[in-house]
């Protein structure tokens, strides 16, 4: 029997999940983990190793079966030579993560940043099935994007295209976690909402917000702020419609640069309170006078939540085949 199967991998910050995938997109296996905390990449990589080996298990897959590995890893990557250049949240940058995964299986690895290849499974298999110009934008703890140009994914100079979270929108905004002001990701991503409403909520603003979340407010989970829209919160509602009108002035900006076909927004945020931010967002893409007259510019929810980025990894891996 040929080889015929991938392995698609997502390695965040907080866990590691693999899929064994056939070359149709069919998930035949998974398996997940948690990221060692405190512990060197080597760690890490043993890591990954242990969660697709389950993955094969769980999908009864021999490794002399697997065709290609792909990986999605959270940080500006040198696809070529299998690195990760920088990775704010996890000790693997400088790792040579594709060498070492192709001498444990034997076969080819690619290797992108995360967000980048969730797009290209939203393309392949999701919300964006058979679109060549499409651009992604994941709202969550900060803004992520990836950019699928005439059918392929840009990734740029040096790996590093598509931080559609660092657009800036007004320079002397608010502090991001770049180093810069007014980037779309502080005003647009949960950690800038939970700043927003622990501005409100201690300025005396009436909220349910803190009685909804066991009496916190440093996180806030994406589905809090859910229960409290459907409730009417004023102070959340307030600071959604804000954040979802800046994610809109994003898109407008987006498309300015792109001419997209169509802009899929996903994360979590989106997942739990799309609903409120989608309507908002298509707003300020039809109130835009530039491209008032050119063709429309689609957007739609994402389709495949956390298999994004594993689709995606294997997406990236049969192209580069």
């Amino acid at each position: 029997m040929a080889k015929g199967f991938y392995v698609g991998i997502d390695v965040g910050g907080t866990k590691i999940a693999a899929a064994v995938v056939a070359p149709d997109g069919e998930i035949l296996g998974r398996e997940k983990a948690s990221t060692p905390r405190g512990r060197g990449a080597s760690v890490i990589l043993d890591a990954i190793v242990e969660v697709v080996e389950d993955a094969l298990r769980d999908a009864d897959v021999k490794p002399r079966k697997l065709k290609a590995l792909g990986v999605g890893v959270p940080g500006i990557v040198d696809a070529v030579g299998g690195r990760v250049v920088a990775a704010p949240n996890i000790p693997i940058a400088g790792a040579p993560i594709a060498a070492f995964l192709k001498r444990r299986f034997d076969v080819p690895v690619t290797l992108g940043n995360d967000v980048n290849i969730g797009v290209l499974g939203e393309r392949w298999l999701g919300a964006g099935r058979g679109v060549d110009d499409m651009v992604g934008v994941f709202p969550g703890t900060g803004v992520g994007g990836g950019v699928v140009c005439g059918g392929r994914l840009l990734t740029g100079a040096h790996g590093a295209a598509a931080e559609l979270g660092h657009i800036t929108l007004n320079p002397g905004g608010p502090l991001c976690g770049c180093g810069a002001r007014g980037c779309l990701e502080a005003y647009a991503s949960r950690r800038a909402i939970e700043r927003d409403l622990r501005e409100g909520a201690r300025g005396g603003r009436p909220t349910r917000i803190a009685e909804l979340n066991g009496g916190r407010l440093d996180v806030i989970k994406s589905r809090v702020l859910a229960e409290a829209l459907r409730l009417g919160d004023p102070l959340v509602v307030e600071v959604m419609r804000a954040a979802a009108e800046r994610l809109g002035e994003g898109c407008v900006a987006i498309r300015h640069c792109f001419d997209p076909e169509l802009i899929v927004l996903g994360g979590g945020l989106i997942e739990a309170c799309g609903g409120f931010i989608l309507p908002i967002v298509r707003e300020r893409l039809a109130a835009d006078p530039l491209f008032r007259r050119v063709g429309p510019c689609r957007v739609k929810p994402s389709e495949l939540g956390d298999d994004a980025v594993i689709l995606g990894a294997v997406a990236l891996a049969r192209a580069t085949r």
